[in-house]
């Protein structure tokens, strides 16, 4: 049996990964800010009595003790999976610092302020696995989500170090760069083909965590998709509506 947190637990996708962990048997702690729909999704899984705790993970400077707080809860972790974030309004954040820093705040900066005390959990441990949601978007930087994509871009070098860090501690740390999602934070998008269904997803994530894959497109189709968006050259790329538009 793992013991297994998820913070940004609520969200759709990463509600189905802690399904998929109960069935398994393992022990859960949920972290999320919504106490109501942290309360749903603990009767939900009711038979693995998962415990919760209901927090704001852009309140930074709590990060570390909430981190420590819930370790200790479970008398340690094997599994943690970092699955919160904020795509915002692009077209404000083009206009408003303010709204560019929350975006980044909890994009970057948020995981960071989780990821500095569960990397030394980790070392100490000397055995784990780490899981962080990222991004297809933050392969390129794109007209529609680029202040999205470029937080997780930064992010996706962070756990780069960490990866290579934790490495001898015998830690994976997998970067889990998702595709579009039909998820309540999408639902003002236009949804296409290429659009995956949150179950479909987390089974996709939790199979990268158990082989302890480095970084992994999902759905996988996205790893023959994104080489030809980043890779494409600029004055292709912006001639490409589909690709450059907003």
């Amino acid at each position: 049996m793992d013991r297994v947190i998820v913070f940004g637990a609520t969200s759709a996708i990463a509600a189905e990964i802690a399904a998929l962990y109960a069935e398994r048997g393992d022990a859960l702690h949920l972290v999320g800010r919504n106490a109501d729909k942290l309360a749903a999704l603990a009767q939900r899984l009711e038979s693995a009595r998962p415990q919760t705790t209901a927090a704001d993970l852009d309140d930074l400077p709590a990060n570390e003790r909430l981190v420590w707080r819930v370790i200790e809860s479970l008398g340690g972790a094997d599994v943690v999976v970092i699955a919160h974030g904020l795509l915002g309004d692009q077209l404000q954040s083009e206009h408003d610092l303010g709204v560019a820093e929350q975006i980044i705040r909890t994009n970057f900066m948020s995981p960071v302020s989780l990821l500095i005390p569960l990397a030394n959990h980790f070392a100490a441990a000397r055995g784990g696995r780490l899981g962080v949601i990222s991004t297809v978007a933050a392969e390129r930087g794109r007209p529609r989500n680029y202040t999205y994509g470029a937080a997780k871009a930064g992010l996706n070098t962070y756990l780069q170090g960490v990866r290579s860090r934790l490495y001898s501690a015998e830690t994976s740390v997998t970067t889990i760069k998702l595709g579009p999602v039909e998820t309540p934070m999408t639902e003002n998008h236009r949804k296409n083909a290429l659009f995956a269904q949150p179950q479909v997803v987390a089974r996709e994530i939790v199979a990268a965590l158990d082989s302890r894959r480095s970084e992994v497109f999902v759905p996988k189709r996205w790893a023959a998709i994104m080489p030809v968006v980043r890779l494409a050259p600029e004055a292709l790329f912006q001639r490409l509506p589909f690709l450059s538009g907003r």
